[in-house]
């Protein structure tokens, strides 16, 4: 799929979870019995409008998203207002847009995980990196060793080792089959709980493959590749195989970069060389996992819609649990729309077509995230002040008061967005992706 069609659909989805937002606002402030002057479609100036009722329905010059434009929005004194509302109420209508983003979220999720996807399975899974002090460290594991059973049960896809020993009582002693150098070796590991992960580890990190060599007067060690390196991604596709390689290596025209990320020990790391019509990257020798295939899988509809609802309740957790990186690299953990389009093309490209309904999701969740702030202008910060001025008793905060949160708030959030702009077509230029 070209650039450009994955760019269309971006701008769609995108426009989709505005509208839907807005449409939110919209039902629930007419069933409060607030005056709407104008519903629109687009962002003005407007191309024409049809009046029904007291509402002008109107589609606008700039097709991105939609408006609601209620009567009195801060004037009590204007009849049928939204500021002469009570506060519960105008706390619902300010909700009633992320919610309906959350709610659009959950069933773009659950469609995602109910289509087909694919996933690599191989004769046993290959370690590339070793933590240190780990069960995998005491038990002798190595970078290269194969993974080929764990208690008895074949190792074939990357979540079977952490389902497996999972599936252990902890501090249970299990047995692993390995393979290294041609010869299986059997060895014990008593798997530890790790808080961060909330999950049983053994501290082994793998993967499909592993680079051997690299002569040191090759394009690739001057690129940086070295031995012990995991090559993860070739311009956006996973590479398993001798195949997958060739496959991803073709696809780069002559002359044209040859973008790739690997794991080093237990880091990622991005790096390029030029294309000379290569088929495999030269100089450079891989070891394999035997039979790595790519096959085809899918939930059954009821497990979609499970682990959907599940991921939407449990994003509250993981974006605390993002806030110290979040602090640490802003720019590389905030993007705006163009570094959410550059994200679609990346996520398309590597993981095919069905992707495009999960970065809708995302879009949809990262609407309803980022209007839930409570700064004002935003949905959030209107329900900041609805929610004080509830506890109040409805006694208002002072006129003054609200213009100057709104003043404050409106600049904090002119200056988000000049940064996190810049920062994304700064991406952009350099060539950086947004997520390895």
């Amino acid at each position: 799929m070209s650039v450009a069609v994955i760019i269309i659909l971006f701008i769609l989805a995108l426009f989709v979870a505005m509208f839907l937002h807005e449409l939110g606002h919209f039902i629930t402030a007419k069933r409060a019995g607030v005056k709407v002057e104008e519903f629109g479609i687009g962002i003005p100036p407007r191309l024409f409008g049809i009046k029904r009722g007291e509402t002008i329905y109107s589609v606008n010059a700039i097709p991105l998203g939609a408006f609601v434009k209620a009567a009195g929005e801060n004037d009590p004194a204007v009849p049928r207002s939204l500021a002469g509302k009570g506060p519960w109420t105008r706390l619902g209508i300010y909700a009633a847009g992320p919610l309906v983003n959350i709610f659009l979220a959950f069933i773009l999720l659950s469609a995602f995980l109910a289509l087909p996807y694919s996933v690599i399975a191989g004769d046993g899974l290959m370690v590339h990196a070793v933590a240190e002090n780990s069960p995998a460290e005491e038990a002798g594991i190595e970078s290269g060793d194969i993974i080929l059973e764990i208690e008895g049960q074949p190792v074939h896809r990357r979540g079977d080792v952490q389902e497996i020993v999972n599936s252990v009582e902890e501090g249970t002693e299990i047995t692993l089959l390995l393979l290294r150098n041609g010869e299986e070796i059997p060895t014990t590991v008593k798997p530890k709980f790790d808080p961060k992960q909330g999950q049983q580890v053994i501290g082994a990190y793998t993967c499909w493959n592993i680079v051997s060599r690299v002569e040191e007067s090759s394009p690739a060690y001057e690129a940086g590749i070295r031995p012990g390196d995991y090559i993860y991604k070739i311009n956006y596709q996973q590479i398993y195989d001798d195949e997958s390689m060739s496959s991803a290596l073709r696809s780069v025209g002559q002359g044209e970069k040859i973008n790739m990320v690997l794991f080093r020990d237990e880091k990622t790391v991005s790096m390029s060389l030029t294309n000379d019509g290569y088929q495999t990257l030269p100089g450079v020798e891989m070891q394999w996992v035997e039979g790595a295939h790519m096959e085809q899988e899918r939930l059954p509809v009821w497990r979609a819609v499970y682990f959907g609802a599940r991921d939407i309740v449990y994003m509250p957790v993981l974006i605390i649990e993002a806030i110290p990186q979040i602090i640490e690299s802003p720019d590389m953990a905030l993007v705006g729309p163009i570094g959410a389009g550059q994200l679609t093309v990346e996520m398309v490209r590597s993981s095919g077509v069905s992707s495009i309904l999960f970065m809708a999701c995302i879009i949809s969740l990262g609407l309803a995230i980022f209007n839930f702030l409570p700064i004002p202008p935003l949905d959030g910060g209107g329900m900041l002040v609805a929610f004080i001025e509830g506890c109040r008793r409805g006694k208002r905060l002072s006129p003054r008061t609200v213009r100057l949160a709104y003043t404050i708030g409106t600049a904090f959030l002119i200056g988000l967005v000049i940064l996190v702009t810049f920062s994304d077509i700064s991406r952009l230029i350099s060539g950086e992706v947004v997520i390895p």
